[in-house]
């Protein structure tokens, strides 16, 4: 995974959110505690961070720098300042060394933080449209790339439903929930 698939998974949840910002984005975002509105301000977080990890290269610990969007901030703003930060984690991926590793519960590569940042964009979109009562899924090319950089363990099937158990928002036949999960993203080779 690289910079085209963090452009990707940011256009999608571009296109899919931005029709709905006049809605009300204080309600919970799907099963999540957060508001649809934090949510989305998660997402900027995440995806800065990941940007920040690559710049700097920290090898034990992840940057002391947070994101802080504004409580003012319409849910469109805060759509905007999610695309600076997926244009800053792309920037960054665009022009990293494949060899570079920094610090994600261990050494992580650039395709792991592309991964996470595709994840985080494509789920946290997910949980929001589930707030908003908005009918998506993540598209199954972006889906079946995550599984296959963060999941390496993740059952066959449908790359979409096999996301969303592994993530613990949805069923599959014939395997319990998931309750608690964590992804591979951290790689020492």
């Amino acid at each position: 995974m690289d910079h085209q698939d963090v452009d990707a998974a940011v256009a999608e949840m571009l296109r899919v959110l931005g029709l709905h910002t006049a809605e009300d984005w204080t309600v919970p975002a799907g099963p999540l505690e957060w508001t649809c509105w934090q949510t989305a301000a998660h997402i900027g977080h995440d995806l800065l961070a990941y940007a920040g990890q690559l710049a700097a290269q920290p090898v034990g610990a992840y940057l002391p720098i947070d994101l802080n969007v504004r409580p003012t901030a319409s849910p469109a703003e805060v759509l905007q300042a999610v695309t600076a930060c997926g244009g800053l984690l792309s920037s960054a991926l665009a022009t990293a060394n494949p060899t570079l590793r920094a610090w994600h519960w261990g050494p992580c590569d650039p395709e792991g933080f592309a991964a996470m940042g595709v994840a985080e964009t494509l789920l946290h979109t997910y949980d929001i449209t589930q707030g908003l009562s908005v009918d998506w899924l993540p598209p199954a090319p972006l889906s079946a790339a995550v599984l296959n950089r963060l999941f390496p363990a993740a059952p066959p099937g449908d790359p979409i439903q096999v996301l969303l158990w592994c993530t613990g928002r949805g069923e599959l036949d014939g395997l319990p929930r998931q309750t608690s999960w964590r992804w591979e993203a951290a790689r020492s080779d």
